[in-house]
């Protein structure tokens, strides 16, 4: 076939349709910054500057936590840095102290920690579309159901998920039509719908309905939830575990992060049986042929766990959504996200330029956030993300609002980007 008359990959696509927003972000200083210390959330940047940032993910503020550098501290001085082995083969003591409190915080599963929540997806999801866990059985051969809004690390997968079966979107955000998308589609295969439960840019999943009309299906439900862990529930368990009752359904499959309200760094997988996570050990690439978690990370992740365990998370969770709520009240909810149980809030604008000037008042103004672009919103707009956390202050929040008053303009319904474009 002749370069004129070859079809245009989705990557082609995603490039031809991307502008130079991003690029432009970068130029100025709105984005990508190079951080010599912080103090709370206030952060040095190399230009002496000093700003507030609404970036970091880590929504509790337990990366700074003492209890966390002390143990990374003493874990360098006994181990060094690092301990380069895959899991199989040889592992810090640390790795099955962190499993077995992460089964402590998600009683009834059987964890399994990853180098990262996108390695749980390269590592786990063949094995459930092949049949290969045992607690997740396939009669019938899958049907993967993507839903629109899912996380990008299971969007670039989809070629991997047709070497077991049909691919189809899903519709984000309504449980009744993501029903009637999979019933029309999967035929006597078995859906297998891949969602996040708090979502990285904008909206919630109802993953405890989702998951009780898959099991009526006979399907199975995979749940990123990396935004959600550690920010509600008892022990920090997160958004999805947390409503799906504080349990995993027979047919859910649950990957999280270590690297984001927990305060460490990786990933890990809830399972339903030890016998899924000694299939997965043995046959999950990420595991068999990856290293592990760098041995301070995975100390400070055994002190993050332990601190999950007593009423401080609680409490630091008590503090982000007092800090959401103000934030919500001040922009008289027209930010993305006002009122629910997300950490994450976003000003929507009609036009990428709209978001680069909202950018640039911001950082005039001593605030950094995410701007965000085609393919991460839909064609031609701009979403600015706020990242909200336990360690903001109430002035600090005063600040960004005001801002945001200033830029006026923002607040558009949202309209989140398909994953996949012509």
């Amino acid at each position: 076939m002749s370069p004129s008359t070859t079809p245009a990959n989705w990557v082609a696509t995603r490039r031809d349709r991307t502008s130079s927003a991003l690029d432009r972000c970068f130029a100025e200083g709105l984005t990508g910054h190079t951080v010599v210390k912080r103090e709370g959330k206030r952060i040095e940047l190399t230009d002496g500057s000093v700003v507030t940032e609404f970036v970091s993910c880590s929504y509790l503020g337990l990366e700074s936590h003492p209890a966390l550098a002390e143990a990374a501290v003493a874990a360098t001085a006994t181990f060094g840095v690092h301990l380069s082995s895959s899991r199989n083969r040889m592992r810090p003591v640390y790795l099955p102290q962190l499993e077995e409190l992460l089964g402590e915080i998600y009683p009834g599963t059987a964890p399994c920690v990853f180098t990262s929540t996108s390695n749980v997806h390269l590592g786990v999801l063949p094995l459930l579309a092949s049949g290969s866990l045992p607690s997740y059985p396939m009669t019938r051969e899958p049907h993967f159901f993507v839903d629109r809004n899912a996380h990008a690390s299971m969007q670039v997968l989809r070629g991997i998920y047709e070497q077991f079966g049909p691919v189809s979107r899903l519709p984000s955000a309504d449980p009744d039509e993501a029903e009637r998308t999979w019933q029309r589609a999967a035929g006597d295969r078995t859906p297998i719908v891949l969602s996040d439960g708090v979502q990285s840019m904008t909206g919630l999943t109802e993953v405890g309905e989702l998951a009780a009309r898959l099991r009526r299906a006979g399907g199975y439900l995979y749940v990123d939830d990396a935004h959600g862990v550690s920010i509600v529930g008892t022990d920090g368990c997160g958004y999805a575990f947390d409503d799906m009752g504080g349990r995993l359904p027979a047919n859910v499959v649950l990957a999280g992060s270590l690297s984001k309200g927990f305060g460490g760094s990786g990933g890990f997988l809830l399972v339903a049986s030890p016998d899924d996570v000694a299939v997965v050990r043995k046959l999950a690439n990420p595991l068999v042929f990856g290293h592990s978690v760098m041995v301070p990370m995975m100390a400070a992740n055994v002190a993050s766990a332990q601190l999950h365990r007593t009423p401080e998370v609680r409490q630091l969770q008590d503090r982000l959504w007092a800090n959401a709520a103000c934030l919500d009240e001040l922009t008289g909810g027209k930010l993305s996200n006002a009122g629910l149980r997300s950490p994450i809030r976003g000003a929507l604008f009609g036009t990428e330029e709209d978001g680069l000037r909202a950018a640039r008042l911001l950082r005039d103004r001593g605030v950094v956030m995410l701007p965000a672009f085609y393919p991460t919103v839909a064609q031609g707009t701009s979403l600015l993300r706020f990242a909200m956390s336990s360690l903001h202050t109430e002035e600090e929040i005063r600040l960004l609002a005001a801002t945001l008053e200033k830029v006026g303009g923002y607040g558009l319904p949202v309209a989140a980007a398909e994953a996949e474009r012509g």
